[in-house]
């Protein structure tokens, strides 16, 4: 288990890498990332909200980022980054961003694109107590590009 609501099959699953047959494994060292994370943000989040929090994405190794496209400086090729989103849960995206930009140590949080009252996810990010920035974007389209601006 990487916490006490986050299975290690749950930390990887990707429909891309299985569709692929791509190995989305962590090392031990990213392992003990999404372990901090966990315990650092997904835990007292879930406290919060007072039941599940579907995770879209945690871990991905080099090439499922690559096959998603994703930024190759992502932080969820080293375990320090998770997707959230309030499908089927008991507050919204807004309500999630609110509460962690407010109560928790974290090293980015991504408002993802949706409406300005609520984010289609929430990309949060930690890497530890004296390294995290507090940073807040949102991210947007322009021109088909996506761009971020602090907030």
């Amino acid at each position: 288990m990487i916490s006490k609501h986050i299975s290690n099959k749950e930390g990887v699953y990707s429909t891309t890498a299985t569709r692929r047959g791509l190995d989305n494994t962590p090392n031990q060292f990213d392992l003990e990332n999404m372990k901090q994370l966990a315990k650092k943000v997904f835990e007292p989040l879930r406290e919060w909200v007072g039941g599940p929090i579907r995770i879209n994405s945690f871990y991905r190794g080099k090439a499922l980022n690559k096959a998603i496209g994703g930024s190759t400086t992502s932080q969820h090729c080293k375990g320090q980054a998770m997707d959230i989103d309030d499908g089927g849960c008991k507050k919204t995206n807004a309500e999630m961003y609110a509460w962690i930009k407010e109560n928790l140590d974290f090293d980015q949080m991504i408002w993802e694109f949706g409406t300005d009252k609520n984010p289609n996810w929430v990309h949060v990010s930690y890497v530890s107590e004296d390294k995290n920035r507090n940073r807040c974007l949102k991210a947007y389209k322009e021109n088909g590009t996506t761009k971020y601006s602090i907030i």
